[in-house]
């Protein structure tokens, strides 16, 4: 077991005008899993990947990596263990726009020491983007930003990666290419990936659906 949520609820503002957002969530996830959730925009999807990747707190449950309760840790060891283990896919990107495809993704590393330059650049070959390394954002298409982003977010070896939307603000083609990566990853790597989408295409490359409504969780298959 990877990933143990249990009765997980967020609630936001008090009285007649307090939101919950999350209501009693519980599931798990294995290694090498790769698991959709899906729902309507404000059902709570991007506040359960907040809460996964330590971005935020609970107003109660818990949600524990390898038994270990990420709420339970230091604010300087929750900010290493993100750092470490899990990786973060957003749907615009987030690249430093000053800064080149190269630099972009040694990021990670280089907040740890010295990167391992020889392993980024297979990755880069791995996400076709080996041609694309000396250009800066700017320069790249939609599908080759969110590649850089996705080597990013690999650059530590994270046991998870944490996708909000990552084909939102692609075109049809570069959205498939990039889910296709995705899967690959899970099925070779053996990479737990966790997308968050309103995309039925991207749902269904995945091998389990959640279905969140209303801040309650539904299992699809």
């Amino acid at each position: 077991m990877l990933i143990e949520v249990k009765g997980l609820c967020k609630t936001y503002g008090k009285g007649e005008s307090e939101v919950r957002a999350l209501d009693n969530v519980s599931f798990d996830i294995q290694r090498g899993e790769m698991t959709a959730v899906v729902g309507a925009s404000g059902a709570g999807k991007s506040t359960l990947l907040h809460l996964l990747g330590g971005l935020d707190t609970p107003s109660c449950g818990v949600v524990r990596y390898e038994g270990e309760s990420i709420y339970d840790m230091s604010e300087r060891r929750l900010t290493e263990f993100r750092l470490q283990r899990i990786g973060f896919v957003f749907q615009f990107f987030n690249l430093i726009p000053e800064l080149t495809a190269w630099r972009n993704i040694m990021l990670p590393q280089s907040l740890k020491g010295k990167p391992d330059t020889h392993y980024l650049k297979s990755l880069c070959e791995r996400l076709g983007i080996a041609d694309r390394l000396s250009h800066y954002p700017s320069e790249l298409s939609g599908g080759q930003q969110q590649r850089v982003a996705i080597a990013r977010a690999l650059a530590n070896k994270p046991d998870v990666l944490l996708c909000d939307e990552p084909t939102g603000n692609l075109d049809q083609g570069s959205g498939k290419e990039v889910l296709g990566l995705l899967k690959e990853l899970s099925q070779d790597g053996q990479q737990t990936v966790i997308i968050i989408t309103h995309d039925k295409t991207a749902a269904g490359v995945c091998g389990r659906i959640l279905t969140i409504r209303d801040g309650r969780l539904f299992e699809n298959g």
